[in-house]
Formats: C-alpha cells, sequence, structure tokens
C-alpha cells in the first residue's frame, strides 16, 4: 500500500530560444514544446506520461522562453489533466542540474519524496510507475532511465556501464570520442531530494576553488572563457559522471521504444522515415517514400512511387497539402 505523504513533482526541462534551430523557421513564432508532434505539442506527451505517477503533487516546466507563450497552453493542459502544471522561467541557461536548483525552494513546496526529471524533447513509452518502484528497491539517490542502442549510435548520447545485477551506475560519459557501452542515457531520471545538497556542494567547490588564490586580470579572463558560472550545472558532467560507481545512483533499462526528437542517431521504426523527421496528425505517407530533414503539418498527403524511389528532404509541408 503507497503511503499518500509520499508526495512526487516532476520537472519537465523546455530550454528557451537558443534551442530548437533545426525546426526553424517554424519555431521563430511557436517554441519549439509546442510545437505539434503527433497532433499534440511536444511537451504534451511528457506531460500526459506523468499522470500515471502515483502521488503526482505537480508538473513544472522550466525554461528560458517568455512565460507568455506557455501561458495558454498551461492553464488548458491543467485543466485537461486535473493535475496543477507550472511553467519557471529562468533568468538565465541555468544547466539541467542548475535549473532545477535555481526553483528549489518551489519544487519542494509540496515536501516530496521523490522528484522526476524529464527532458523535453524524448517520445517513449515512458514507464514511470515501473521506474519509480524500482529506484525505491535500489535505495540510492538517484536512477537513470537507459536503453541499448547499436554501437554506431550510441557516442551520440551519454554512454554509460551497469552492474549487470544490481544496476548501479558505474561509469558515465557523455558522447564519449571512443566506444564505452551500448547502453545509453534516455534523458528520464528520477532523484530524492539529496540531489539539491550534492548541487549545493558543487556550486560551493567552485567558489572555494575561485577564491583560493587572488587571479590577475588575465588570469580571470582566461578561467571564464574555459569554466562555467558556479551556478550553471550540468546533470551529466557534474553529477552523473563524478557519482557513478558511489552507490549513489542506478539504471532502470528499458526495452520499449525511445527516440530523441533533436538527434536522429536511432533509427526510427518505420525505415523509411527519418532522420530529423517531424510528423503532426492525419498526416498519409504513402509507401515507398522516404522522408528525412522535413516537417510535416496537420493533413498533409505525401504521395510517391514504391522502393523508396520517392524521396523529400530538407522540406516544411504544410497543412492540408498533397
Amino acid at each position: 500500500m503507497k503511503n499518500p505523504d509520499n508526495k512526487v513533482v516532476a520537472v519537465i526541462m523546455v530550454g528557451g530560444p537558443t534551442k530548437g534551430t533545426r525546426f526553424r523557421p517554424l519555431s521563430f513564432n511557436v517554441p519549439k514544446p509546442l510545437f505539434p508532434l503527433a497532433g499534440q505539442p511536444m511537451v504534451h506527451h511528457p506531460i500526459s506520461a506523468c499522470k500515471s505517477i502515483p502521488n503526482l503533487a505537480r508538473i513544472f516546466l522550466i525554461g528560458f522562453h517568455e512565460e507568455r507563450e506557455f501561458a495558454l497552453y498551461v492553464s488548458s493542459i491543467s485543466s485537461e489533466l486535473n493535475i496543477p502544471v507550472r511553467y519557471l522561467k529562468e533568468d538565465k541557461p541555468h544547466g539541467s542540474a542548475g535549473g532545477l536548483y535555481y526553483f528549489r525552494d518551489i519544487l519542494m513546496e509540496d515536501n516530496p519524496s521523490h522528484i522526476f526529471l524529464l527532458n523535453c524533447d524524448v517520445c517513449c513509452s515512458f514507464p514511470l510507475p515501473e521506474m519509480l518502484d524500482a529506484h525505491r528497491r535500489y535505495g540510492g539517490m538517484g536512477t537513470l532511465l537507459v536503453i541499448k542502442v547499436s554501437a554506431e549510435s550510441a557516442s551520440e548520447f551519454g554512454e554509460l556501464v551497469a552492474d549487470p545485477v544490481t544496476k548501479e551506475l558505474l561509469h558515465y560519459t557523455e558522447k564519449p570520442e571512443t566506444f564505452v557501452s551500448d547502453l545509453i542515457n534516455c534523458g528520464v531520471y528520477i532523484f530524492t531530494p539529496e540531489i539539491f545538497h550534492v548541487i549545493h556542494d558543487i556550486r560551493t567547490q567552485r567558489e572555494d576553488k575561485a577564491n583560493l588564490h587572488t587571479l590577475s586580470s588575465f588570469e580571470a579572463l582566461r578561467l571564464t572563457t574555459k569554466t562555467h558560472a558556479k551556478d550553471f550545472v550540468r546533470l551529466d558532467q557534474d553529477i552523473l559522471s563524478p557519482l557513478a560507481g558511489k552507490k549513489q545512483l542506478y539504471t532502470y533499462e528499458t526495452m520499449d521504444f525511445w527516440e530523441q526528437i533533436k538527434t536522429p542517431a536511432i533509427p526510427s521504426l518505420l525505415q523509411q522515415l527519418g532522420p530529423n523527421v517531424s510528423i503532426s496528425a492525419n498526416v498519409r505517407v504513402a509507401a515507398g517514400v522516404r522522408l528525412m530533414d522535413c516537417i510535416i503539418l496537420d493533413d498533409a498527403e505525401i504521395q510517391g512511387e514504391g522502393d523508396y524511389k520517392t524521396k523529400l528532404g530538407i522540406t516544411i509541408l504544410g497543412m492540408h497539402l498533397t
């Protein structure tokens, strides 16, 4: 029996206007998270998946888009799912972990026992309840969703090594130059509130290093260009890599479909689609058509010959077109 006091909150990172360049020129007018994917805004899919999390208290969207761009959608989806959804605007990019820390007081208002963290540009079956159960069994600070891919595509993502029995994260490296593992990070995590103490320690260590000695103007400029500000904390390089092998982080492997929307490294389920393809609702694609580097909006129909002789690439096809 689940304890109703063990509330959970979910955080979805939506980035900002400097992201989504592959969706231009459409992303000039519509933020990438609100761009239609399978007939719904991209961010709708992870938000809907969070509905299945037991004892979910609320959902937060964190990014540095203007608040007015999300106001209407946030109000609509809150009413639709009957779950409070709130957009939190960063004053500047703080990194995937730094953004969490920046809003830590707001995220902890419901005193949650666990915090889900999802990247907006991930599309998968989102086994969130199963992941939560596994995380509780592991007893660590965090658990990340992982999947096996081909060795050729693994280098486009964060590669990791996990204990085959305990599922502990033993080693993590972000987009390595040489092959490490065919097990990759899916961009879906669950943490206990202990994550805030870890981020705080990273910020403190950076500040202490900066105060060890007085730098000349030249040294300060050189250091600034090579290092991040103390409040910019990356989840992968600054947390996952250093904590791997310390019995704090674990993995949950999915055998189901997974795709990162901004990169085409993993082949599509249908071989004639990809790379870099986004298809909206009620689109009809004839057999033998190869789609790549294109965005297809609602109700479009694409005709062609068999054996992939018809190719559509580097194209934005509008609504209701044939």
